[in-house]
């Protein structure tokens, strides 16, 4: 693709409070129908993931806004007010908002800079902060601006908490003896953390080590599958999603309609294929030499998918063996969106790089299977 190169200058990732060790996880989110749940063992042990943070406290009180966690990355990225002000675009991703109008950039935009500028916003899930920082890569290779700053947040905590399944809880208890919250519902509960992450685009390199962004593919698969993860709507029988715009007040409450809910069966025959084919994609149609790769940051919501991952790869003849695999998963957590600038911004502090090194970043979102591959090269 022609045009101005393009240059991560920056990165950021910011996480709220003390971790939160599998323990201690339903002392924040509460215990639905004051009983432990029964698939917590089983999921902590499939994910691996031994801690992971909350912007809530004990009392499930809200400490951090989504609002606030992005900020937080960005004033770590930029500490200077007079860097702030020179920035020209800011695209933010989120699955998250703190609601549902206005946009996410706006409320960030109104907290975190002083100035007018250019702003976008996208909503998903994991891939949303791909599609940010696209969209970011875009204006400055394009000539539209200058510099951007790319960032994704997310606070799903506060929704996972024991209160909002009560009702419905309570509602199945009055026609069975033992009642117990759907599986789609309740294992989300024990996979994912809050955070933000942001980075700093720019049309020339400073500093002593700059990523230049090669490409970025977004690849979607649903025109072939129906949806997989979603919220504030429920599955009908024929696949298709009723709004919760079709629900009465009394349902929406009894059948926890505003949770995040994910089809399990539907995810696990079809994600990690998909993934591998997507990369296979975005690698052959950029002739991407997999050898000179020296990183690869694959974004996956448990470590179960890590193997399986490795052999769909495989069976597409892509070589990227998981002696080149970054994760941070086990102990920040399923950050969402987050997950792959989170682990990049930790992997640029704690690895050694050269210049001519490259990093493949790949993103899957399961929302109805939608899939990100970036190339950056170190200069």
């Amino acid at each position: 693709m022609e045009g101005n190169k393009v240059y991560i200058t920056n990165t950021s990732s910011f996480f709220p409070n003390e971790p939160i060790g599998n323990d201690e996880i339903e002392t924040y989110l509460g215990k639905i129908g004051d009983k432990p749940s029964r698939v917590k063992p089983i999921i902590l042990r499939q994910n691996g993931i031994k801690q992971r943070y909350y912007a809530i406290d004990e009392n499930q009180n809200i400490t951090h806004t989504n609002t606030d966690l992005a900020k937080e990355a960005i004033f770590k990225l930029l500490p200077e007010p007079s860097e702030r002000e020179k920035i020209q675009y800011l695209a933010c991703g989120t699955s998250t908002p703190d609601q549902m109008l206005p946009s996410q950039a706006s409320m960030i935009h109104g907290t975190a800079f002083k100035h007018p500028m250019e702003i976008v916003s996208f909503s998903g899930v994991c891939l949303t902060g791909l599609q940010a920082l696209k969209s970011a890569f875009m204006s400055i290779k394009s000539g539209n601006t200058t510099n951007a700053v790319s960032t994704t947040s997310e606070l799903p905590s506060p929704v996972l908490q024991s209160k909002f399944f009560e009702e419905e809880f309570t509602s199945i208890s009055e026609i069975t003896t033992k009642p117990y919250i759907a599986f789609e519902k309740d294992f989300l509960r024990f996979m994912i953390s809050d955070g933000a992450a942001a980075l700093l685009l720019k049309n020339e390199p400073t500093g002593k080590l700059n990523l230049e962004i090669e490409w970025i593919e977004i690849i979607s698969f649903a025109n072939r599958l129906p949806a997989c993860m979603y919220q504030w709507s429920e599955k009908m029988p024929n696949e298709e999603l009723k709004s919760w715009k079709e629900f009465s007040t009394e349902d929406i409450s009894k059948k926890s309609v505003w949770c995040i809910k994910q089809d399990v069966k539907l995810l696990n025959k079809n994600i990690m294929q998909l993934f591998a084919e997507a990369t296979q994609i975005a690698l052959s149609k950029h002739k991407a030499d997999e050898a000179t790769i020296r990183y690869v940051i694959p974004h996956i919501s448990s470590m179960y998918f890590y193997n399986i991952l490795d052999e769909e790869l495989k069976k597409k003849n892509v070589n990227l063996p998981t002696s080149k695999w970054y994760t941070n998963l086990t102990w920040v957590g399923n950050v969402g969106s987050v997950a792959p600038f989170a682990a990049l911004d930790e992997l640029i502090r704690t690895k050694p790089l050269a210049k001519g090194d490259q990093i493949l970043l790949l993103v899957p979102e399961s929302g109805r299977f939608s899939f990100g591959v970036a190339l950056l090269t170190c200069v």
